[in-house]
């Protein structure tokens, strides 16, 4: 795993982060509008978009850009890592501003949506840190770091930061967004083949903690 940050010249915040062979390009960006239907509340908002180069795949994939819109996954993703992101944000003290996070996969070996949740919050983080040193803001909109890991039964064993090869074969897997304090933001779990245990998920759950305090640790490496 590794974490580098700065690497666009004219965001405000941003990082390339690698889980193993996922590679993912996180980019923050301040904006000075809002949703419509937040406008006047005092209060601001952090958004995510998320989307695949057309070679981060083994074939091909068509941009989303050119069909006309994004699919259903790459929705559901670009959800996550926004409530993943709010979780952790005092969105009173950011004031009426908008951080926009892109999450641009650059090549994909399964937990595309984890690396990019634990990336998301280096860019936010230095976004923040931009507009302190602006006077824009004070300290404490950042509350908790906030990361993300994948865990599946591969083969009847309990894997942690499943690959695509174990990620498509396995009998179950989940994805566990937690944050620093040890809080659970989200968990997405699927039985691929039958039922799994409740046994089965706490082992699981055992090991996405230990995964996401090893995250959680990068990430302050990689801030401080």
């Amino acid at each position: 795993m590794s974490i580098d940050r700065a690497v666009s010249m004219h965001a405000e915040g941003s990082c390339l982060i690698k889980f193993g062979n996922t590679h993912v390009l996180c980019t923050a960006t301040l904006e000075d509008r809002l949703p419509p239907w937040l406008k006047g509340q005092g209060r601001g908002w952090v958004t995510a978009e998320y989307g695949m180069l057309p070679r981060a795949t083994v074939q091909r994939t068509r941009r989303e850009a050119t069909a006309g819109h994004p699919s259903g996954r790459t929705q559901e993703i670009q959800r996550l890592i926004g409530r993943s992101l709010r979780a952790v944000v005092d969105l009173t003290k950011l004031g009426e501003r908008q951080i926009s996070i892109d999450c641009d996969v650059l090549q994909a070996d399964g937990g595309t949506r984890t690396a990019a949740i634990t990336g998301a919050w280096v860019a936010l983080h230095d976004c923040i840190k931009w507009m302190c040193t602006r006077d824009m803001i004070r300290d404490g909109v950042l509350r908790d770091h906030v990361a993300a890991v994948s865990c599946g039964l591969y083969r009847g064993t309990p894997v942690l930061d499943l690959d695509y090869p174990e990620d498509s074969e396995a009998d179950a897997d989940a994805n566990f967004v937690m944050t620093g304090s040890g809080g659970i933001v989200e968990v997405q779990g699927t039985a691929e083949t039958t039922p799994f245990s409740q046994e089965s998920f706490d082992q699981l759950m055992a090991l996405a903690r230990k995964g996401v305090g090893e995250l959680i640790s990068l990430q302050k490496l990689t801030v401080t």
